[in-house]
Order: C-alpha cells, then sequence, then structure tokens
C-alpha cells in the first residue's frame, strides 16, 4: 500500500488547460494591433511633436512616412477595437474576468509586491494570477480603452465634440493619448522581462498549459 501511494506521489501531475484558445488568440492579436499603433503612433508623433525636444528615433517607427504611418494605425486601431471588444465579451460571458482578476485589494498587491521584489512570488500556478498581476492587466485593459478613446478624440475631433471635452480638448487628448502610450511601453517592457524570468508563461499562452 505504501509502495504503491509513494509511486502515485512521484508520478507527475496532469496539467490542466491554462488559457483556452480564445484567450490565446485574442492576446496575440491585442499584441499585435497594440504593438503595431504604438510602433506607428511614434511616426505620427514626430510629424508633429507634443514636445519639441523628444523625437522617436526613426528605426524604431513604422510606416515610414506619416501617410503610411497613419495607414498602418488605423489598421491597427480597428484591429484592437473588434478584438478587445471581443476579449472583453468573453471575459464577462465565461466569467473569466471575475475568477482571474478579482478579488483585488491594496493590501495583496503590497504583499504580492514585496515578494516579488524579494525574489518569494511564487510562479508554480499559472493558472492563477497574484495580486500585481492582476493589477496589471486590469490597469492595461483600462489604458487600452483610453488609448481608443483619446484618439477618437484626435482623429475625429469634430464628430465627437463631448469626447473632446472629456479629454480636456484637442491639445490635451493629444498629451492624455501619448501618456497611455507610454504606459502601454512601460507595461510591454514588465510583461517581457516577467516572460523572461518565468519562460513557462509564454508556453502556456502558445499552447493553453
Amino acid at each position: 500500500m505504501k509502495i504503491s501511494q509513494s509511486r502515485e506521489a512521484l508520478r507527475p501531475r496532469r496539467i490542466g488547460l491554462v488559457h483556452p484558445m480564445w484567450v490565446r488568440a485574442t492576446h496575440w492579436l491585442n499584441a499585435l494591433a497594440a504593438i503595431a499603433m504604438m510602433l506607428s503612433g511614434w511616426q505620427i508623433y514626430d510629424a508633429s511633436p507634443i514636445f519639441p525636444h523628444f523625437m522617436f528615433p526613426m528605426s524604431i517607427t513604422l510606416g515610414g512616412w506619416l501617410a503610411g504611418a497613419l495607414q498602418w494605425h488605423f489598421a491597427a486601431m480597428w484591429l484592437l477595437l473588434a478584438n478587445g471588444i471581443v476579449y472583453l465579451a468573453l471575459n464577462v460571458v465565461t466569467g473569466r474576468l471575475f475568477t482571474r482578476f478579482f478579488p483585488l485589494s491594496p493590501r495583496t498587491v503590497w504583499r504580492d509586491l514585496a515578494s516579488a521584489l524579494t525574489g518569494k512570488l511564487a510562479h508554480a500556478d499559472l493558472s492563477r494570477y497574484n495580486a500585481v498581476q492582476k493589477l496589471a492587466y486590469l490597469v492595461v485593459i483600462v489604458d487600452l480603452v483610453v488609448l481608443v478613446l483619446s484618439g477618437l478624440a484626435i482623429w475625429k475631433s469634430v464628430q465627437f465634440p463631448l469626447l473632446r471635452g472629456l479629454m480636456g480638448g484637442y491639445d490635451d487628448a493629444r498629451i492624455v493619448h501619448f501618456c497611455a502610450m507610454s504606459l502601454l511601453a512601460a507595461f510591454i517592457v514588465v510583461h517581457l522581462v516577467m516572460v523572461a524570468i518565468v519562460p513557462r508563461s509564454l508556453v502556456a499562452m502558445l499552447r493553453g498549459r
């Protein structure tokens, strides 16, 4: 009896599904659209910079020139908008939004952040997000919404006067758009660092488990 129990304990457990197909598909499409929007947005920014002494190097922009960047930007915007709606809708319908990202409290965020900074945060169960992950993913979802809305306030300023007013006017909408883009860029950098620390998370997002 004891021998059979020992064998059972040594037998590797079957890893369940971490990310269903729809999560993986929308994740990669969102990533593609967001990065294309960001790189093309840098080219658009350079054509009329908000901060005159700050420009993005041509080598890290997308589009080659203003007209080309605008085409990339709008194409990526529609992809991000459509795919983002599908992602949010499926998260709500399946209940994943509430089970994966909540509950969340400042206390758990500080606790997990302290554990992460001291190298004590566990990553054994990829199906469960720690509080820092929950907060980061919720923030980036809101940030992407702000990016789209501020972009509409810039692109269709006359057609959406209420939206433009909520952003503080056309010029302030550009600043909001720039700040939201900067937050997205920071998230991507941190996200890539975390993937490098826990490479199994990349495998799970590719294979599902």
